[in-house]
């Protein structure tokens, strides 16, 4: 049997592009090339895989649900295609090393946990201690060296620091259906009726629908800070509040209706994990061989 053939390095840079932006003619300018060059790759990728990876208006560009699996696939490729080159050139072998790696609990327990067996066994002389915490936390204990590392999708802020991006994040307004059933929220004016809930008075998972087309008219009854994603989760789903939550955190409650999505004509912007670290920290060949194990991992 004749073995499918591969997509080229070059097209998958070309729908990472794309996919992160969601414009065809920015994705050409980052990538170099003129908007029909990148269309033509992203066609041909499509037609190789037998799927449309995009959704296009004259007035939108939106990944389907194959363009969205292929996300983590693909940056997974061309992080390992990039570690090829490094073994080629006779990059030495990285030497045994203990680091800290910091994340939020969430993301810490449902996916990075479950992976370091797999990183550890196949790097026999790396040893990962954890640390839990917010984002702003993390990046202070990263510029302090209490971290060597973190996995978050908290803006950067603190000068220098460096980043590799891994998942992308998206994001969703959820409210139990009891709740809802009391107090629909079904339109923007209906969240005045609406207690948010979110981590503190910064709002960092509310600013993802504040900031997008439409959200800057959304005005609640009253905010609810309780510090962490677990505790908003725990009380959206008592129905205690509403709340913008990451899509991977909400996707089994949402399919088993103990959630529901709110206002779904204003579509939350979307985010990325990162791998941070400092900028003069001489490790970043180990932190690109992180990454690209993260990336190969499904998100949780």
């Amino acid at each position: 049997m004749q073995s499918a053939q591969l997509p080229s390095l070059e097209s998958l840079r070309c729908f990472d592009a794309a996919a992160d932006l969601l414009s065809f003619r920015a994705a050409a300018r980052a990538v170099g090339l003129t908007p029909a060059a990148l269309g033509q790759r992203i066609r041909q990728l499509e037609e190789q895989l037998g799927a449309a990876l995009f959704r296009r208006t004259t007035r939108s560009v939106v990944l389907t649900e194959a363009g969205l699996a292929l996300v983590p696939r693909a940056r997974a490729a061309l992080a390992a295609a990039t570690e090829c080159v490094r073994i080629g050139q006779g990059t030495p072998a990285l030497p045994p090393m203990e680091i800290t790696l910091g994340t939020r609990w969430e993301l810490g327990t449902s996916f990075i946990v479950p992976e370091l067996p797999r990183l550890l066994a196949a790097h026999p002389g790396l040893f990962v201690n954890l640390y839990f915490g917010a984002g702003r936390d993390l990046l202070v204990r990263l510029r302090s060296r209490e971290l060597d590392c973190a996995v978050t999708s908290a803006r950067l802020v603190e000068p220098g620091l460096d980043a590799i991006r891994l998942h992308r994040e998206e994001y969703v307004l959820v409210g139990a259906p009891r709740l809802l059933r009391r107090a629909p929220l079904a339109r923007p004016a209906d969240a005045a009726h609406h207690t948010l809930l979110d981590v503190d008075t910064e709002l960092p998972l509310f600013r993802y629908l504040r900031d997008a087309p439409g959200g800057e008219d959304l005005r609640f009854a009253r905010l609810w800070r309780v510090g962490a994603g677990a505790a908003i989760h725990t009380l959206v789903l008592r129905g205690a509040g509403v709340a913008v939550l990451p899509a991977y955190m909400v996707r089994r409650d949402l399919a088993r209706r103990r959630l529901r999505r709110l206002l779904p004509g204003i579509p939350p912007l979307h985010d990325h994990f990162r791998l941070v670290f400092r900028a003069d920290d001489p490790r970043r060949p180990f932190y690109e061989l992180l990454a690209a194990a993260l990336l190969a991992a499904p998100l949780r």
